[in-house]
């Protein structure tokens, strides 16, 4: 049974090991997400999201499949997006660092992932979804359109202490 619940401490060596995995992935040519080892994610990014009450995981019969950072926090590269739905910060919620493990890949983790958390914005009072992605991410990019966010724009920027990222900035009005 598949279950979405807030992140506890036990998780984080999970995510970190999603994180490593992903990485290999990237580092071997299967993937491409734009994340560089050491840099971003890291083990500390899950704890981050962990202290502030924003982490969330995904488990399968107990086993960790897919995590990410919800809340209201806009990063400050959002100012320069041309947004075509507006709302005030408060009816703004947005995904951070969706992550599902490659060995879950294909089994519909990150489409449901993301219908929860448009619940969870819809629950409390929220308008607006955002989130971003790397440009070289192609397969995030096609899983978004297909959930029905629009790319608001692409914005080159250093993001999370990487250089020369094309953060693509999605939207979805509820």
């Amino acid at each position: 049974m598949t279950e979405i619940r807030r992140g506890t401490p036990a998780d984080i060596p999970g995510i970190a090991a999603i994180y490593d995995r992903i990485l290999t992935e990237e580092e071997a040519g299967r993937a491409s997400v734009g994340w560089v080892r050491g840099v971003y994610p890291t083990e500390a990014s899950a704890r981050e999201a962990l202290e502030a009450g924003e982490l969330f995981v995904m488990a399968e019969e107990g086993v960790l499949t897919a995590a990410a950072r919800i809340n209201q926090t806009q990063v400050p590269v959002y100012s320069q997006v041309p947004w075509r739905w507006q709302a005030p910060p408060e009816q703004v919620m947005v995904l951070h660092t969706l992550v599902v493990d490659p060995l879950w890949k294909g089994r519909g983790c990150g489409s449901a992932f993301v219908a929860f958390y448009e619940r969870y914005a819809r629950e409390r009072g929220c308008a607006c979804l955002r989130m971003d992605t790397n440009e070289k991410n192609a397969s995030a990019r096609a899983l978004y359109a297909r959930l029905g966010y629009r790319e608001a724009g692409i914005v080159p920027c250093a993001f999370n202490g990487i250089p020369g990222v094309g953060l693509v900035c999605l939207e979805k009005k509820l």
